[in-house]
Protein backbone atom coordinates (compact mmCIF):
# COMPACT_ATOMS: atom_id res chain seq x y z
CA UNK A 1 0.00 0.00 0.00
CA UNK A 2 1.49 3.78 -1.08
CA UNK A 3 1.76 6.41 1.44
CA UNK A 4 -0.58 8.34 -0.07
CA UNK A 5 -3.35 5.38 0.63
CA UNK A 6 -2.48 5.21 4.17
CA UNK A 7 -2.72 8.97 4.17
CA UNK A 8 -5.77 9.09 2.80
CA UNK A 9 -7.15 6.42 4.89
CA UNK A 10 -6.50 7.55 8.01
CA UNK A 11 -7.81 10.62 7.03
CA UNK A 12 -11.36 9.45 6.50
CA UNK A 13 -11.17 7.71 10.10
CA UNK A 14 -10.37 10.96 11.31
CA UNK A 15 -12.48 12.95 9.17
CA UNK A 16 -15.76 11.48 8.46
CA UNK A 17 -18.25 11.16 10.97
CA UNK A 18 -21.05 9.37 8.76
CA UNK A 19 -23.93 7.74 10.41
CA UNK A 20 -22.73 9.09 13.73
CA UNK A 21 -25.59 11.52 15.40
CA UNK A 22 -23.42 12.19 18.50
CA UNK A 23 -21.48 14.77 16.56
CA UNK A 24 -21.84 18.15 17.83
CA UNK A 25 -19.68 19.32 20.71
CA UNK A 26 -21.51 20.67 23.73
CA UNK A 27 -21.86 24.43 23.98
CA UNK A 28 -23.34 25.96 27.00
CA UNK A 29 -25.46 29.29 27.80
CA UNK A 30 -23.62 30.35 30.70
CA UNK A 31 -21.21 33.28 31.63
CA UNK A 32 -19.91 31.08 34.47
CA UNK A 33 -17.09 28.74 33.58
CA UNK A 34 -17.29 25.17 33.81
CA UNK A 35 -14.21 24.30 35.11
CA UNK A 36 -12.37 26.27 37.99
CA UNK A 37 -9.30 28.28 37.57
CA UNK A 38 -7.64 31.51 38.64
CA UNK A 39 -9.05 34.82 37.12
CA UNK A 40 -6.77 34.91 33.62
CA UNK A 41 -5.26 38.24 32.28
CA UNK A 42 -6.72 39.04 28.53
CA UNK A 43 -4.30 40.68 26.16
CA UNK A 44 -6.63 42.10 23.23
CA UNK A 45 -5.20 43.36 19.77
CA UNK A 46 -7.37 44.88 17.40
CA UNK A 47 -10.09 47.24 18.70
CA UNK A 48 -12.47 48.43 15.90
CA UNK A 49 -15.99 46.80 15.80
CA UNK A 50 -15.90 43.02 16.88
CA UNK A 51 -12.42 43.40 18.66
CA UNK A 52 -13.86 45.75 20.96
CA UNK A 53 -17.19 43.23 21.23
CA UNK A 54 -15.16 39.83 21.88
CA UNK A 55 -12.42 42.23 24.40
CA UNK A 56 -15.77 42.61 26.60
CA UNK A 57 -16.72 39.77 26.08
CA UNK A 58 -13.63 38.03 27.18
CA UNK A 59 -13.86 40.13 30.51
CA UNK A 60 -16.59 37.66 32.35
CA UNK A 61 -13.35 35.45 32.44
CA UNK A 62 -10.60 37.46 33.15
CA UNK A 63 -8.59 40.98 33.71
CA UNK A 64 -8.15 42.76 30.24
CA UNK A 65 -4.66 43.68 31.14
CA UNK A 66 -3.62 45.08 27.63
CA UNK A 67 -3.99 46.26 24.60
CA UNK A 68 -2.75 46.34 21.19
CA UNK A 69 -3.77 48.15 18.18
CA UNK A 70 -1.91 50.57 15.34
CA UNK A 71 -4.38 53.18 15.52
CA UNK A 72 -3.68 55.61 18.24
CA UNK A 73 -7.25 57.10 18.82
CA UNK A 74 -8.81 53.84 18.76
CA UNK A 75 -6.41 52.26 21.05
CA UNK A 76 -6.65 55.33 23.74
CA UNK A 77 -10.34 54.62 22.74
CA UNK A 78 -10.18 51.04 24.42
CA UNK A 79 -8.23 52.16 27.35
CA UNK A 80 -10.23 54.35 28.60
CA UNK A 81 -13.72 51.81 27.50
CA UNK A 82 -11.81 49.32 30.90
CA UNK A 83 -12.36 50.23 34.27
CA UNK A 84 -8.92 49.09 34.99
CA UNK A 85 -7.15 51.18 32.15
CA UNK A 86 -4.76 48.63 30.75
CA UNK A 87 -1.12 49.22 29.39
CA UNK A 88 -1.49 49.69 25.55
CA UNK A 89 0.85 48.79 22.62
CA UNK A 90 1.22 49.79 19.33
CA UNK A 91 3.50 46.84 18.29
CA UNK A 92 1.34 43.55 19.23
CA UNK A 93 4.52 41.80 20.47
CA UNK A 94 5.33 43.75 22.84
CA UNK A 95 1.72 42.77 24.29
CA UNK A 96 2.51 38.93 23.24
CA UNK A 97 5.55 39.23 25.96
CA UNK A 98 4.00 40.36 29.14
CA UNK A 99 3.88 37.56 31.10
CA UNK A 100 0.56 38.59 32.79
CA UNK A 101 -1.48 37.86 29.66
CA UNK A 102 -2.86 34.26 29.60
CA UNK A 103 -4.95 34.79 26.97
CA UNK A 104 -5.23 37.02 23.63
CA UNK A 105 -8.25 38.19 21.69
CA UNK A 106 -7.59 39.18 17.92
CA UNK A 107 -10.06 41.34 16.33
CA UNK A 108 -8.16 42.61 13.59
CA UNK A 109 -8.71 42.76 9.54
CA UNK A 110 -8.21 39.13 7.86
CA UNK A 111 -4.97 39.20 6.37
CA UNK A 112 -3.60 39.67 10.52
CA UNK A 113 -5.38 36.97 11.97
CA UNK A 114 -2.74 33.95 11.13
CA UNK A 115 0.10 35.78 11.64
CA UNK A 116 -1.17 37.07 14.99
CA UNK A 117 -2.45 34.05 16.30
CA UNK A 118 0.83 32.06 14.88
CA UNK A 119 3.01 34.57 17.33
CA UNK A 120 0.34 34.35 20.49
CA UNK A 121 0.58 30.61 19.75
CA UNK A 122 4.08 30.47 20.41
CA UNK A 123 4.67 32.72 23.01
CA UNK A 124 2.46 30.26 25.34
CA UNK A 125 -0.93 31.95 25.29
CA UNK A 126 -4.47 30.19 24.39
CA UNK A 127 -6.03 32.67 21.53
CA UNK A 128 -9.99 33.81 20.28
CA UNK A 129 -9.48 34.95 17.46
CA UNK A 130 -11.51 36.49 14.83
CA UNK A 131 -13.04 34.84 11.63
CA UNK A 132 -12.24 34.43 8.76
CA UNK A 133 -9.65 32.13 9.92
CA UNK A 134 -7.07 32.63 7.26
CA UNK A 135 -6.50 35.17 4.12
CA UNK A 136 -4.84 31.98 2.33
CA UNK A 137 -4.77 28.05 2.34
CA UNK A 138 -1.40 28.03 2.76
CA UNK A 139 -1.56 29.77 6.07
CA UNK A 140 -4.64 28.28 7.59
CA UNK A 141 -2.20 25.07 7.18
CA UNK A 142 0.65 26.60 8.72
CA UNK A 143 -1.64 27.63 11.79
CA UNK A 144 -2.96 24.47 12.36
CA UNK A 145 0.79 23.11 12.27
CA UNK A 146 1.70 25.87 15.01
CA UNK A 147 -1.30 25.32 17.34
CA UNK A 148 -0.55 21.33 17.01
CA UNK A 149 3.21 22.03 18.01
CA UNK A 150 2.47 24.17 20.65
CA UNK A 151 -1.04 22.50 22.15
CA UNK A 152 -2.73 25.76 22.47
CA UNK A 153 -6.39 26.15 22.57
CA UNK A 154 -7.35 28.40 19.60
CA UNK A 155 -11.08 28.91 19.05
CA UNK A 156 -12.22 31.45 16.22
CA UNK A 157 -15.03 33.06 16.19
CA UNK A 158 -17.96 31.50 14.46
CA UNK A 159 -20.37 31.78 16.66
CA UNK A 160 -23.32 30.93 14.60
CA UNK A 161 -21.96 27.57 16.16
CA UNK A 162 -22.86 28.25 19.20
CA UNK A 163 -26.56 30.00 18.21
CA UNK A 164 -29.70 27.47 19.32
CA UNK A 165 -31.10 27.82 15.69
CA UNK A 166 -27.59 26.76 13.57
CA UNK A 167 -27.01 24.07 16.27
CA UNK A 168 -30.34 22.76 15.91
CA UNK A 169 -30.40 22.50 12.09
CA UNK A 170 -27.18 20.68 12.08
CA UNK A 171 -28.55 18.13 14.84
CA UNK A 172 -31.79 17.57 12.47
CA UNK A 173 -29.35 16.73 9.78
CA UNK A 174 -27.45 14.74 11.74
CA UNK A 175 -30.33 12.85 12.94
CA UNK A 176 -32.19 11.98 9.86
CA UNK A 177 -34.40 14.45 10.03
CA UNK A 178 -34.56 15.42 6.28
CA UNK A 179 -33.45 11.74 5.15
CA UNK A 180 -30.57 11.93 2.90
CA UNK A 181 -29.08 15.25 2.47
CA UNK A 182 -28.99 16.36 -0.93
CA UNK A 183 -28.47 20.08 -1.67
CA UNK A 184 -27.50 22.99 0.67
CA UNK A 185 -28.45 26.32 -1.28
CA UNK A 186 -26.53 29.27 0.56
CA UNK A 187 -27.22 32.67 0.34
CA UNK A 188 -24.42 35.45 1.11
CA UNK A 189 -25.81 38.71 -0.18
CA UNK A 190 -23.85 41.21 -2.53
CA UNK A 191 -20.11 42.49 -2.11
CA UNK A 192 -20.17 46.62 -1.95
CA UNK A 193 -19.05 48.39 -4.91
CA UNK A 194 -17.44 51.96 -4.90
CA UNK A 195 -14.53 54.19 -6.08
CA UNK A 196 -12.82 55.11 -7.55
CA UNK A 197 -11.02 56.97 -4.21
CA UNK A 198 -9.14 59.94 -3.71
CA UNK A 199 -5.57 58.53 -1.98
CA UNK A 200 -4.68 60.76 0.87
CA UNK A 201 -1.93 60.90 3.63
CA UNK A 202 -2.75 58.60 6.34
CA UNK A 203 -4.32 60.01 9.36
CA UNK A 204 -1.22 60.83 12.02
CA UNK A 205 -2.65 58.58 14.87
CA UNK A 206 -2.43 55.62 12.18
CA UNK A 207 0.31 53.66 11.29
CA UNK A 208 -0.76 52.71 7.73
CA UNK A 209 2.99 50.62 7.31
CA UNK A 210 1.82 48.17 9.76
CA UNK A 211 -1.72 48.33 8.93
CA UNK A 212 -0.79 46.73 5.86
CA UNK A 213 1.24 44.17 7.40
CA UNK A 214 1.75 41.36 4.66
CA UNK A 215 0.13 42.82 2.28
CA UNK A 216 1.74 45.23 -0.90
CA UNK A 217 2.73 48.60 0.54
CA UNK A 218 0.12 50.94 -1.29
CA UNK A 219 -0.92 54.49 -1.11
CA UNK A 220 -3.62 55.21 1.64
CA UNK A 221 -7.02 55.45 1.12
CA UNK A 222 -8.97 55.84 3.67
CA UNK A 223 -11.67 53.30 2.17
CA UNK A 224 -8.97 50.44 2.18
CA UNK A 225 -9.21 50.78 6.25
CA UNK A 226 -11.12 50.04 9.38
CA UNK A 227 -14.72 48.02 7.79
CA UNK A 228 -14.68 48.77 4.35
CA UNK A 229 -11.13 46.30 3.74
CA UNK A 230 -13.70 43.87 3.43
CA UNK A 231 -14.08 45.09 -0.22
CA UNK A 232 -10.34 44.79 -1.01
CA UNK A 233 -8.99 41.33 -2.21
CA UNK A 234 -5.73 42.58 -0.49
CA UNK A 235 -7.28 42.13 2.89
CA UNK A 236 -10.20 39.87 2.30
CA UNK A 237 -12.36 37.88 0.03
CA UNK A 238 -15.14 39.86 0.41
CA UNK A 239 -18.35 38.33 1.31
CA UNK A 240 -17.05 34.70 0.34
CA UNK A 241 -15.16 34.66 3.23
CA UNK A 242 -16.96 37.52 5.67
CA UNK A 243 -20.39 35.77 5.62
CA UNK A 244 -18.96 32.70 3.76
CA UNK A 245 -17.08 32.20 7.20
CA UNK A 246 -20.11 32.24 9.31
CA UNK A 247 -22.60 30.05 6.26
CA UNK A 248 -20.10 27.70 4.41
CA UNK A 249 -18.89 27.22 8.21
CA UNK A 250 -22.41 25.83 8.95
CA UNK A 251 -23.42 24.00 5.94
CA UNK A 252 -20.37 22.09 6.00
CA UNK A 253 -20.78 20.97 9.54
CA UNK A 254 -23.93 19.79 8.20
CA UNK A 255 -22.80 18.08 4.67
CA UNK A 256 -20.00 16.68 7.11
CA UNK A 257 -17.12 15.96 4.39
CA UNK A 258 -15.17 18.57 1.78
CA UNK A 259 -15.61 19.82 -1.51
CA UNK A 260 -14.50 18.10 -4.37
CA UNK A 261 -15.45 20.05 -7.35
CA UNK A 262 -15.70 24.01 -7.60
CA UNK A 263 -17.13 25.90 -10.27
CA UNK A 264 -17.69 29.66 -9.81
CA UNK A 265 -18.28 32.91 -11.68
CA UNK A 266 -17.51 36.15 -10.94
CA UNK A 267 -17.52 39.88 -12.39
CA UNK A 268 -15.26 41.95 -11.40
CA UNK A 269 -14.91 45.70 -11.41
CA UNK A 270 -12.64 47.39 -13.70
CA UNK A 271 -12.76 50.86 -12.60
CA UNK A 272 -9.01 51.08 -10.71
CA UNK A 273 -8.43 52.19 -7.32
CA UNK A 274 -12.30 50.91 -6.29
CA UNK A 275 -13.53 48.11 -4.53
CA UNK A 276 -12.01 44.83 -6.27
CA UNK A 277 -14.61 42.10 -4.62
CA UNK A 278 -16.84 40.55 -7.48
CA UNK A 279 -19.71 42.29 -8.15
CA UNK A 280 -21.59 39.56 -9.06
CA UNK A 281 -20.85 36.24 -8.36
CA UNK A 282 -21.87 32.29 -7.54
CA UNK A 283 -20.29 29.23 -6.84
CA UNK A 284 -21.43 25.24 -7.34
CA UNK A 285 -19.52 22.55 -5.09
CA UNK A 286 -20.30 18.77 -5.57
CA UNK A 287 -19.33 16.82 -2.51
CA UNK A 288 -18.47 12.95 -1.84
CA UNK A 289 -21.94 11.11 -2.41
CA UNK A 290 -23.42 13.83 -4.75
CA UNK A 291 -24.33 16.84 -2.24
CA UNK A 292 -24.34 19.84 -4.10
CA UNK A 293 -24.01 22.91 -2.29
CA UNK A 294 -24.80 26.26 -4.14
CA UNK A 295 -23.62 29.77 -3.45
CA UNK A 296 -25.44 32.88 -4.17
CA UNK A 297 -24.99 36.54 -4.01
CA UNK A 298 -29.18 37.43 -4.21
CA UNK A 299 -31.88 36.03 -2.36
CA UNK A 300 -32.67 35.73 1.32
CA UNK A 301 -29.37 35.38 3.40
CA UNK A 302 -29.18 32.08 4.96
CA UNK A 303 -28.84 28.56 4.47
CA UNK A 304 -31.75 26.08 2.89
CA UNK A 305 -30.58 22.29 3.69
CA UNK A 306 -32.42 19.75 1.59
CA UNK A 307 -33.11 15.90 2.13
CA UNK A 308 -35.04 13.29 0.83
CA UNK A 309 -37.50 13.96 3.81
CA UNK A 310 -38.33 17.33 3.61
CA UNK A 311 -36.37 20.49 3.99
CA UNK A 312 -35.22 23.17 6.19
CA UNK A 313 -34.08 26.94 6.36
CA UNK A 314 -32.09 28.61 8.80
CA UNK A 315 -30.77 31.93 9.57
CA UNK A 316 -30.00 34.73 12.25
CA UNK A 317 -33.67 35.20 12.77
CA UNK A 318 -35.23 31.88 11.38
CA UNK A 319 -35.42 28.30 11.74
CA UNK A 320 -38.27 27.20 9.31
CA UNK A 321 -40.01 23.78 7.72
CA UNK A 322 -41.37 21.16 7.99
CA UNK A 323 -39.21 18.92 9.95
CA UNK A 324 -38.94 21.37 12.14
CA UNK A 325 -42.72 21.68 12.92
CA UNK A 326 -42.60 18.31 13.71
CA UNK A 327 -40.18 18.22 16.52
CA UNK A 328 -43.28 18.61 19.09
CA UNK A 329 -44.32 15.86 18.38
CA UNK A 330 -41.46 14.05 17.86
CA UNK A 331 -38.88 15.83 19.68
CA UNK A 332 -34.68 14.89 18.79
CA UNK A 333 -32.68 12.47 20.94
CA UNK A 334 -32.43 14.14 24.48
CA UNK A 335 -29.59 12.02 25.05
CA UNK A 336 -27.36 13.10 22.22
CA UNK A 337 -28.86 16.46 22.41
CA UNK A 338 -29.72 17.26 26.23
CA UNK A 339 -27.10 20.34 27.05
CA UNK A 340 -28.39 22.00 23.88
CA UNK A 341 -31.79 21.39 24.47
CA UNK A 342 -31.76 22.64 27.97
CA UNK A 343 -29.72 25.86 27.65
CA UNK A 344 -31.69 26.59 24.33
CA UNK A 345 -34.62 25.03 23.65
CA UNK A 346 -36.07 25.11 26.34
CA UNK A 347 -35.26 29.44 26.80
CA UNK A 348 -36.31 30.69 23.16
CA UNK A 349 -34.97 34.26 24.90
CA UNK A 350 -31.34 32.89 23.84
CA UNK A 351 -31.89 34.41 20.40
CA UNK A 352 -29.52 37.04 19.77
CA UNK A 353 -25.96 37.56 18.16
CA UNK A 354 -24.64 38.48 21.30
CA UNK A 355 -25.91 35.81 23.44
CA UNK A 356 -24.55 33.15 20.78
CA UNK A 357 -20.88 34.88 21.14
CA UNK A 358 -21.00 34.98 25.25
CA UNK A 359 -21.59 31.02 24.35
CA UNK A 360 -18.81 31.02 22.54
CA UNK A 361 -16.75 32.79 25.06
CA UNK A 362 -17.64 30.73 27.51
CA UNK A 363 -16.63 27.59 25.53
CA UNK A 364 -13.49 29.16 24.70
CA UNK A 365 -12.50 29.22 28.45
CA UNK A 366 -13.61 26.64 29.38
CA UNK A 367 -11.65 24.86 27.03
CA UNK A 368 -8.83 27.24 28.18
CA UNK A 369 -9.04 25.56 31.54
CA UNK A 370 -9.99 21.61 30.53
CA UNK A 371 -7.45 21.69 27.51
CA UNK A 372 -10.17 20.56 25.20
CA UNK A 373 -10.84 21.61 21.58
CA UNK A 374 -13.58 24.63 21.83
CA UNK A 375 -16.49 24.28 19.18
CA UNK A 376 -14.71 26.14 16.35
CA UNK A 377 -11.23 24.89 16.32
CA UNK A 378 -8.37 25.46 13.94
CA UNK A 379 -9.12 22.48 11.72
CA UNK A 380 -12.45 22.61 11.52
CA UNK A 381 -12.63 26.35 10.77
CA UNK A 382 -9.41 26.24 8.54
CA UNK A 383 -11.28 23.54 6.21
CA UNK A 384 -14.33 25.98 5.86
CA UNK A 385 -12.73 29.18 5.48
CA UNK A 386 -10.52 26.66 2.74
CA UNK A 387 -13.98 26.30 1.47
CA UNK A 388 -14.66 29.83 0.83
CA UNK A 389 -11.09 30.20 -0.63
CA UNK A 390 -11.71 27.52 -3.40
CA UNK A 391 -14.81 29.22 -4.55
CA UNK A 392 -12.76 32.81 -4.78
CA UNK A 393 -9.67 30.63 -6.70
CA UNK A 394 -12.14 29.39 -9.12
CA UNK A 395 -14.29 32.34 -9.67
CA UNK A 396 -10.87 34.37 -10.33
CA UNK A 397 -9.80 31.60 -12.32
CA UNK A 398 -13.18 31.71 -14.45
CA UNK A 399 -13.37 27.54 -14.65
CA UNK A 400 -13.95 24.63 -12.81
CA UNK A 401 -11.31 22.74 -10.70
CA UNK A 402 -10.98 19.38 -9.01
CA UNK A 403 -9.73 19.32 -5.13
CA UNK A 404 -7.71 17.15 -3.01
CA UNK A 405 -8.58 17.18 0.66
CA UNK A 406 -6.35 14.79 1.48
CA UNK A 407 -3.45 16.61 -0.14
CA UNK A 408 -5.36 20.32 0.09
CA UNK A 409 -4.35 21.01 -3.43
CA UNK A 410 -5.25 20.99 -6.78
CA UNK A 411 -5.63 18.32 -9.12
CA UNK A 412 -2.91 18.69 -12.11
CA UNK A 413 -3.79 22.69 -12.32
CA UNK A 414 -0.53 24.36 -11.14
CA UNK A 415 -1.98 28.05 -11.85
CA UNK A 416 -4.84 27.27 -8.87
CA UNK A 417 -2.21 25.57 -6.54
CA UNK A 418 -0.97 28.91 -7.22
CA UNK A 419 -3.15 31.13 -5.70
CA UNK A 420 -2.61 28.53 -2.57
CA UNK A 421 -0.71 31.57 -1.76
CA UNK A 422 0.35 34.61 -1.90
CA UNK A 423 3.54 37.20 -1.76
CA UNK A 424 4.50 38.77 1.18
CA UNK A 425 6.08 41.59 2.11
CA UNK A 426 9.46 41.47 3.96
CA UNK A 427 9.12 41.76 7.59
CA UNK A 428 5.76 40.47 8.46
CA UNK A 429 5.93 37.02 6.56
CA UNK A 430 3.86 34.67 7.94
CA UNK A 431 6.00 31.79 8.88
Amino acid sequence: MSKKQIHRRSFLAATSLAGSVAFLPQVRASNKPRYKMERLGIGAIGLRYQGTVIAEKAQSYGDIVALADVDQQILEKGRSDFANRPQIFTDYQELLQRPDVDVVTIGTPDHWHVKMAMDACRAGKDVYVEKPLSLTIDEGKKLRDVVRQTGRVVQVGSWQRSDHRFRLAVEMVRQGRLGELKRVDVVLGKNKTGGPFPFRQPPAHLNWDWWQGQTPNVKYQEERCHYTFRWWQAYSGGQMTDWGAHHLDIAQWAINAFPEEISGQATYPTEPDSYDVPTDFSVDYRYPGGVVMTVRDTGRNGILLTGTRGRIFVNRGTLEGKPVEQLAENPLQREQFQEYANDNLERPERAGKLDAIVNHMGNFFDCVASRKPPISDVESQHRSVSTCHLGNISMKLGRPLKWDAVEETFVNDSAANALLTREQRKGFEVV
